[in-house]
């Protein structure tokens, strides 16, 4: 029986079309598999997941793939590219419509239909709603036919012409149409080009005023023809930098880490890929090596247009859209092919290709499009480490790291000794990039927009992680001042790692635990050896995650006991998992969800996952019998979770807690910290998670760059729901472990509020303490209750000054 695939943008229209499909067949089924979307929340296609679609269904019989529109229908051209010969042969392409078309083929295959009967079948699966609603294929206006061109003209009314962006949107509007479509530029007297061709429209140097004319043929030229005029009467939906509404980003960059660093912007992107001399395997070989380094690109960029669409303004995003477009270049694709099949190697033959359209661009009269050649090399880059197996560079960067956003996971591998400071056009300050950068101690700046992106590699430039500043090629006077204050800081971090033995004691003789936020078990071993009070925040998740399955109970005690260890007798509080949101695990992360921030997460996910929860409660509650430790449940909304949560450790530890075990919640929600004292029953001590508390609060979201500025933690708001859990804490302790902990500013705020403890990164553990030290509390809580009167986080970041 034949096999069918089901490719779409969109994987909840292809699920219900298969199961609507599904519901027409009785007794034998056909076998049809699903490639939609890039996961089950973002649009696209992808080459490599249809591929392995059309190789879970293959038979004899052959296999038909029905498409929905754009992209899909070149994301299964390239994944037929990437089948072997054998199965290549027995792959349908259908142009018949998505729904019907399944239907019908669905029906067809059931019967025993052979590979071309399906088809035909499912290519006139409108021809009944048609017959019955009385239309005629075809009916309407009447077409141009022949070599006769329907012909219109516009005026480019795009400021900076039809660069890229504009140029993107036309193409893809004209391949929605059974039309051919040539443009040329009037004024400048260039074209005709191609309109399917992104890198001829892009290069063809229309200009803001320049009329351009629009050639059309085919069947739909006419409505071709007046799309075209219509899109480009509305600028090609292009949003002009001026226009933007001012909410939609931020007015600079947000400091994420602190810190000063001095150093060459170094854009691990602009590290261009070697190209090796000797590139073994057919022109066959090298065109599939090729596709499929194309196909992961787009996955790359798909993934990331879609983030940044949702974390930052359209426009911002629809740069994503024009560098897609550029790796479905049919005129690109075509000069690489023939490089190919001319004995050159695959990965020589795109970059020469990929040279000749920046070289296109460079050759332009106008700078703004110059400057688009940056972004045909940095696609073009993209290609060639797929191609050639290699990273993104980060481990070549010697500097002041400038990308647009960063992935936790690249985070983590971050070395402080080359890379001085990060700064990043996109991102927030309470992202886990972030928060992995001020482990690490390296400065962090985000939300500094498309602008960052432009700084040539090699620029000096000046990060204040402190102020949230970014100065690139500063005067000497500038740099030199930065130079100062360096210097002044590396001896002041002297003296506090010198002092870092020494108890955190304020001026009024109050003993302040400054505790550590760590990860693992070297985490541990160094926040001991900087002498840390003991590990107020142990992120439990650092065992669960890149895993298909939960980690034994055996293995989660032998971890936890390696951490006790290390700190020797100094408290240790574990906190349970803490997943969902943006920190996904597939093996118990729930389905879509609208706002994953406001869903299942944390201590909720637990809860619904009892055995998962148990088992880590075993494990900590047989490492609390030899060691003085802690267990903190996060994301915690009401009393019943949180006796829930309890009765499972009583039932961890048979109902007899180790004598030293002590039990507590973080506070991110802002109702618990308004209703403390209900908790109280329940529960040794609270710690307040600043980062989440703060999104809440002020309804900013954590990952979004467009609200970095408005979400941060001194907002009065904030501090007074700190002042509000301190007030009700009773017997109970409270502790900040989140980000604002380690902020200089922030430490003599939070201990006039009433904070009894505080928990911050490795390596800001000296000189947390050495601030505790230089308060005198009386002084603090004078400082704290002005603050609250404050109307805006800026304002009492300037009474902190």
């Amino acid at each position: 029986m034949i096999g069918i695939v089901v490719v779409s943008h969109s994987r909840a229209l292809a699920c219900a079309a298969v199961e609507l499909a599904g519901q027409m067949l009785h007794g034998p089924r056909p076998r049809i598999a699903v490639a939609a979307g890039l996961d089950d929340e973002t649009l696209g296609t992808d080459a490599v997941q249809i591929r392995e679609a059309i190789e879970r269904v293959d038979s004899p019989d052959g296999v038909l793939v029905l498409l929905d529109l754009g992209s899909a229908v070149l994301s299964a051209e390239l994944a037929r590219d990437l089948l072997e010969p054998s199965t290549r042969e027995r792959v349908l392409l259908s142009p018949a419509p998505l729904v019907e078309g399944l239907v019908v083929a669905a029906v067809t295959a059931a019967g025993g239909g052979s590979a071309a009967e399906v088809a035909q079948e499912a290519a006139g699966a409108l021809a009944g709603k048609q017959a019955h609603l009385g239309v005629t294929v075809g009916a309407g206006e009447p077409a141009e036919t022949g070599d006769e061109a329907v012909r219109g003209v516009f005026v480019v009314a795009n400021a900076h012409g039809l660069h890229a962006r504009p140029a993107a949107r036309l193409v893809a509007q004209v391949r929605t149409l059974d039309a051919q479509v040539q443009l040329s530029d009037l004024t400048a007297g260039t074209g005709p080009v191609s309109a399917t061709s992104l890198s001829r429209v892009a290069t063809l140097g229309a200009r803001c005023g320049h009329e351009v004319e629009v050639a059309v043929t085919g069947s739909q030229a006419a409505e071709a023809l007046e799309q075209i005029l219509g899109l480009a009467a509305r600028r090609f939906d292009e949003v002009d930098e001026l226009e933007r509404a001012p909410a939609a980003v931020s007015a600079g960059p947000v400091a994420a880490s602190p810190g000063i660093a001095i150093g060459p912007a170094c854009r691990a992107d602009a590290r261009a890929p070697v190209i090796p001399e000797a590139e073994p395997g057919d022109p066959a070989a090298h065109w599939r090596r090729l596709r499929e380094a194309i196909a992961a690109t787009r996955r790359d960029l798909a993934r990331t247009r879609a983030r940044i669409g949702r974390e930052a303004a359209d426009a911002d995003a629809a740069i994503f859209d024009a560098h897609l477009m550029l790796l479905e270049d049919a005129e690109l694709l075509a000069d690489v092919r023939r490089r190919i099949e001319s004995g050159c190697g695959a990965a020589r033959s795109w970059q020469e290709a990929i040279g000749v359209v920046e070289q296109e661009f460079h050759a332009l009269n106008d700078a703004y499009l110059r400057a688009r050649a940056a972004d045909v090399r940095a696609v073009g880059d993209q290609v060639l480490r797929h191609l050639l197996g290699i990273d993104a560079g980060l481990a070549s960067v010697d500097g002041v790291l400038v990308a647009g956003d960063l992935a936790p996971s690249d985070a983590a591998d971050l070395d402080p000794r080359r890379i001085r400071a990060v700064v990043l056009a996109y991102g927030s300050p309470t992202s886990h990039a972030a928060i992995l950068a001020t482990a690490k101690g390296i400065p962090m700046l985000v939300a500094a927009g498309n602008r960052a992106l432009a700084i040539a590699d090699g620029t000096p430039v000046v990060v204040d992680g402190d102020a949230g500043l970014l100065l690139v090629d500063p005067p000497p006077d500038v740099l030199g001042e930065y130079e100062k204050r360096l210097e002044q800081r590396r001896r002041a971090q002297a003296l506090a790692y010198a002092a870092a033995g020494r108890p955190a004691i304020t001026k009024d003789g109050v003993t302040v635990a400054v505790n550590a936020n760590i990860a693992s078990v070297d985490d541990a071993k160094a926040a001991a050896d900087t002498h840390a009070d003991g590990a107020g925040l142990v992120r439990t998740e650092f065992l669960f995650q890149s895993r298909t399955e939960p980690p034994p109970v055996a293995e989660q005690e032998a971890v936890y006991r390696a951490i006790a260890e290390a700190f020797n007798g100094r408290r240790v509080v574990f906190r349970t998992l803490d997943v969902g949101g943006d920190k996904p695990l597939p093996f118990s992360t729930p389905g879509h969800e609208a706002n994953p921030f406001l869903g299942v997460r944390g201590l909720r996910l637990s809860l619904r996952h009892r055995e998962l929860l148990l088992d880590q409660l075993t494990a900590v509650c047989a490492v609390a019998t030899d060691w003085p430790v802690s267990v903190m449940f996060p994301m915690v909304s009401t009393v019943d979770e949180v006796v829930a949560a309890t009765a499972l450790l009583d039932e961890a530890c048979y109902g007899h807690r180790p004598e030293g075990l002590r039990v507590g919640i973080m506070v991110e929600v802002p109702a618990v910290a308004l209703r403390a004292a209900a908790m109280l029953p329940h529960v040794d001590f609270f710690s307040v998670g600043t980062n989440d508390l703060t999104q809440f609060a002020l309804a900013a979201e954590r990952g979004n760059p467009a609200l970095a500025a408005l979400a941060d933690p001194l907002d009065p708001g904030v501090l007074a729901l700190i002042a509000a859990l301190c007030r009700q804490a009773g017997e109970a302790t409270v502790s900040v472990c989140g980000e604002i902990a380690a902020d200089p500013a922030a430490v003599p705020l939070l201990l006039g509020l009433g904070v009894e403890s505080l928990s911050v990164s490795v390596p800001a553990v000296a000189t947390v303490k050495q601030r505790v030290r230089e308060v005198d509390r009386a002084a603090a809580q004078a400082l704290a209750a002005r603050a609250l009167t404050c109307g805006s986080a800026a304002e009492v970041r300037a009474l902190v000054v």
